[in-house]
């Protein structure tokens, strides 16, 4: 595709053939940022959950997004574009359910990504203190505003950069998890009791599932590249399946390498003692101090690519709605040169900047408030609008009947629908311990996440009763 082929489309469309399999592929799992999620989030698994028993549990988290991606990507075959998750809850159930899903997802992508912008400031103030000493928030604008510049460019731009960083931070782990092998494992030697039943279905099993089922956030963003994919209809459904085989392999392998390094029995209370330093005292036994200091870098640029990928991700939704005219018809914009829905993207930039302003001006910290706090927030989210879009595959398959069987339509999504109600559960079930704090604001996120959707349908309905033609053309822009 050339730069006068964009610039000659139409301007509420985005760029098509702009992105292959590899470059969705590196969306997805850089939006789960691996080495953020397995240094970062698994020794809080390892210390609080089923102990030795996390790989297994990776496994299981791994099973069920399978068991989504079933239906999910069948369905992407009928459904697509850039309103991924708004336009199958449409399709599916209707659309008041579509607006109120889209809101939900709005929410909860948009905490995901100040939640990374908080820990990126923090990291980075960290690393930079012996050079100069700023603010953690200084650095979470700086990322904030390149994060935005390359936003504004064509999505194969932010695909690129975000498989070098991908690459590099997957590097580390794999060294560290290879020398843990070829050093032959820890005190007890190798074994493979992370993955039996009776290690992982030990208690603390759901403690463990809540950090894992996290660690899995944007995988299901696959979609919502459908319209700028090349070939969709069949590269969506392969990067999804990749992106989640993916992410599973590689954290049930690292996760599983630490267990040997330590030793299943004593992999729980080390964690427990000292969660921070659980990987990087590994990493200065099995490879030297230098990996621990590269390490500390990628864990940098890995936060830096998962919110550039939410960033991508949230422009999508924006200009979806916009498109749609369910917000200000100029969201649905594309740039008349990079293809990309600009528009969106100076709106999103500038909600990011407001809500990161009043955590400053609250003197949150960027750690126990705005990263557990948001994070949180976001998990419940992900959790709700999934089980959401499992509906919705059921009810387009009853309605639509498109040759694919039983098991494609009904048993795999169901049986994700389960596993993600059963999830959301867990989550709710241990919401202290996920955001470090008993404040009743946090207790408040699953009743807020179902009033936003509740407000959603309500406006919905709003527009059905005021604007019936605009009422009768949603979820149509993506067809």
């Amino acid at each position: 595709m050339t730069l006068q082929s964009i610039a000659d489309g139409p301007t509420d469309r985005l760029a098509k053939n702009s992105v292959g399999l590899a470059h969705i592929v590196f969306f997805v799992v850089a939006a789960a940022a691996p080495l953020t999620a397995v240094v970062g989030a698994t020794p809080a698994a390892f210390a609080f959950g089923n102990g030795a028993g996390v790989p297994g549990a990776f496994v299981l988290a791994g099973i069920l997004y399978l068991l989504f991606s079933v239906g999910f990507t069948a369905m992407s075959r009928h459904v697509g574009g850039a309103g991924a998750f708004y336009t199958y809850i449409t399709h599916g159930i209707g659309k008041p359910a579509g607006v109120g899903g889209a809101l939900m997802a709005l929410v909860t992508y948009s905490a995901v990504q100040i939640a990374v912008y908080g820990l990126f400031g923090l990291f980075m103030a960290g690393a930079m203190a012996p050079i100069v000493e700023l603010p953690w928030w200084v650095w979470s604008f700086a990322a904030l505003v390149i994060v935005h510049v390359c936003g504004q460019r064509n999505i194969a731009f932010s695909g690129a950069i975000l498989g070098v960083c991908m690459i590099a931070e997957i590097a580390i782990l794999l060294l560290l998890d290879i020398g843990i092998v070829m050093a032959g494992g820890g005190p007890e030697g190798f074994g493979f009791t992370s993955f039996s039943p009776a290690t992982v279905f030990a208690p603390g099993l759901g403690v463990a599932l809540v950090f894992v089922v996290g660690s899995y956030i944007g995988f299901e963003a696959t979609a919502i590249f459908g319209e700028e994919a090349e070939n969709p209809e069949k590269t969506i459904p392969r990067a999804t399946y990749v992106a989640v085989l993916l992410i599973t392999v590689f954290y049930a392998f690292s996760t599983w390498a630490i267990v040997q390094f330590y030793g299943p029995a004593a992999v729980q209370p080390t964690a427990a003692a000292g969660l921070e330093g659980f990987y990087f005292a590994a990493t200065d036994t099995i490879l030297g101090p230098w990996a621990s200091q590269v390490m500390n870098i990628l864990l940098i640029t890995s936060l830096f690519a998962c919110v550039l990928s939410f960033h991508n991700t949230l422009n999508r939704y924006f200009f979806a709605l916009g498109r749609e005219g369910l917000a200000f018809k100029l969201l649905g914009k594309v740039h008349p040169v990079h293809g990309s829905p600009y528009v969106a993207g100076m709106l999103q930039s500038a909600i990011a900047a407001v809500v990161l302003v009043l955590f400053i001006l609250a003197g949150a910290d960027p750690y126990t408030v705005v990263f557990s706090w948001m994070s949180a927030l976001a998990v419940i989210g992900i959790l709700t609008v999934q089980a959401l879009v499992s509906v919705a595959i059921i009810l387009f398959f009853r309605k639509v009947k498109t040759g694919h069987g039983v098991w494609t339509t009904m048993i795999a999504p169901a049986l994700g629908l389960a596993g993600l109600l059963g999830a959301l559960a867990l989550v709710i079930a241990n919401l202290s311990l996920l955001s470090g704090s008993e404040s009743l604001i946090v207790k408040s996120f699953p009743y807020l996440i179902v009033l936003i959707g509740l407000i959603g349908a309500a406006f919905a309905m709003q527009i059905r009763k005021a604007k019936p033609e605009l009422y009768a053309s949603l979820g149509k822009a993506f067809e």
